[in-house]
């Protein structure tokens, strides 16, 4: 009898410990991993810079996007952010907290198909605000506009759609 109570305590810890490994990255490439092999050759290659220095750089995202949950990510372009003066350099420089804002800005919960997307007419983000859809545009907040270029490029924890222009749930 002893033996089993010393037993319990052990075998619930780790039981606690590979479910938390086990909730902690999905199996696969992540949106994260995806993004940095989208943008190291191909296509797209060098096209992402600023997005993956951005996530990299915002820690409460970096680690969103790389567990277990499923997430739709509309990805900002190079252009997209050299549009409004942020670059790899620069990107640390922004204040934390606009950062993460501006980032889970562009994720929604689920994985969303471009049928999906093009079918809805508000995304709620994991910001908690809303970014309005019709005919393959974006728009947010801010009454700015994001197209849609790329779609469906797959992840284990999601789907990635690349758009042309950074959305912004409010003003800096």
């Amino acid at each position: 009898m002893r033996k089993t109570l010393l037993i319990a305590p052990v075998l619930l810890m780790l039981l606690e410990l590979s479910i938390s490994v086990a909730m902690a990255a999905p199996p696969g490439p992540t949106v994260v991993d995806v993004a940095i092999a989208v943008n190291s050759e191909g296509p797209f290659e060098g096209q992402f810079d600023t997005l993956i220095a951005a996530v990299l750089a915002a820690d409460a995202v970096l680690a969103t996007l790389s567990g277990n949950g499923q997430f739709t990510v509309f990805a900002p372009t190079d252009d997209a952010f050299e549009a409004l003066g942020i670059t790899p350099d620069n990107v640390g420089d922004l204040d934390q907290g606009f950062l993460t804002d501006v980032l889970l800005y562009h994720v929604a919960r689920g994985r969303r198909y471009s049928t999906v997307i093009l079918a809805s007419k508000r995304i709620r983000t994991l910001e908690r605000g809303f970014l309005f859809q019709a005919g393959g545009k974006l728009t947010d907040n801010l009454g700015g506009e994001a197209t849609i270029i790329v779609t469906d490029v797959e992840a284990a924890n999601g789907v990635i759609h690349a758009i042309d222009a950074v959305v912004l749930p409010y003003a800096s």
